[in-house]
This record gives C-alpha cells, structure tokens and sequence, in this order.
C-alpha cells in the first residue's frame, strides 16, 4: 500500500523505467515499419533519446538507494499493443507511417504525462537534480512529440505523410 508521496514517487520512478525498457524493445520494430525516410530517422533518434531516458532514471533510483526494477507499466504495453495491432493491419507505405506516427504520438504523450508528474514530485521533495533531470527527459518527449506532428503534417515545403496517405 502507497502511504505517501515518497513511495508514490518511487512508483513512478518504476513505472517510467518498465515504460522505457518497453520502448527501447519497440522502436527498432517502428524504424523497419517505417517507410518516410525522415520518420525512419525520427524513431532511430528517439531510441537513443530514449537509453539516455533509462540511463538517468537508473541515475535518479540510485540516488535515492531504490532498485529501478519491480514495475511493469501496463499502460505502455497497451499503446505498444496497440501500434503492433495497427501496423500489422495497414499496407507498406503512408498509409502506415500515419498509422505509426498516430500511434507514437500516443506513447509520447503518455510518456509528457508521466515525466511531467514526476518531475512535480521531484520537485515538491525537494529533489533538485532530478528534477533537472526529469525535466531534460521531458523537455526531448515533448520535441519528439513535434518532430512527429510536423512529420504527419508537413513542413513549409514538403507535404506531410498525412496528405500523402490520402492518395
């Protein structure tokens, strides 16, 4: 039973490492999914975002003395689910890339949520550095989230997967 705001913390702290460790198994199946070369290269970068993620959530537990391990984030696992789900029923091409980036767009909201809480508790314990920290992490989730959104709608002079999957 979670009685205060430290194991509430903690609880977080796992469940956005079972997150992460999650989706460093899933994007290398999105990158071979993937047929944008530049949304290709926006989950190749984000999966090194994302071991850099897990690296300073290791961090964090460790300063604090808890093992990072113990949490299994159901909500990940379903948004993960669900992009394998869409994947697998969408042909090659935009079509699927819009599938995909509908589907990232989801975990990386889910991902602004959670570190955005985190970091709350953070910084309501008094946890200066991994507030920092956290709000590094959150600060990457939330540019990933708009390389996505300008992926899926297009730039000043190209038009977006989103146009694209119409034909």
């Amino acid at each position: 039973m979670i009685t205060n705001l430290q194991q509430l913390y903690h609880d977080q702290l796992r469940d956005l490492h079972s997150a992460e460790t999650q989706l460093i198994s899933a994007l290398p199946e999105m990158i071979s999914n993937a047929s944008d070369p530049d949304l290709r290269e926006a989950f190749t970068k984000h999966l090194e975002e994302t071991h850099e993620h897990k690296l300073r959530l290791e961090t964090i537990c460790a300063d604090l003395g808890i093992d990072p391990e113990g949490e299994d984030c159901d909500a990940m696992r379903g948004l993960i689910r669900e992009a394998r789900k869409h994947a697998g029923a969408t042909s090659p091409g935009d079509v699927r890339d819009a599938a995909l980036i509908a589907c990232a767009n989801r975990v990386e909201h889910y991902e602004i949520a959670a570190y955005g809480v985190a970091k709350a508790f953070a910084d309501a314990l008094g946890y200066d550095e991994a507030f920092r920290l956290l709000g590094d992490t959150l600060q990457e989730e939330g540019d990933a989230d708009k390389v996505l959104t300008r992926i899926a709608t297009g730039g000043l002079f190209s038009r977006g997967v989103n146009q694209e999957a119409i034909h």
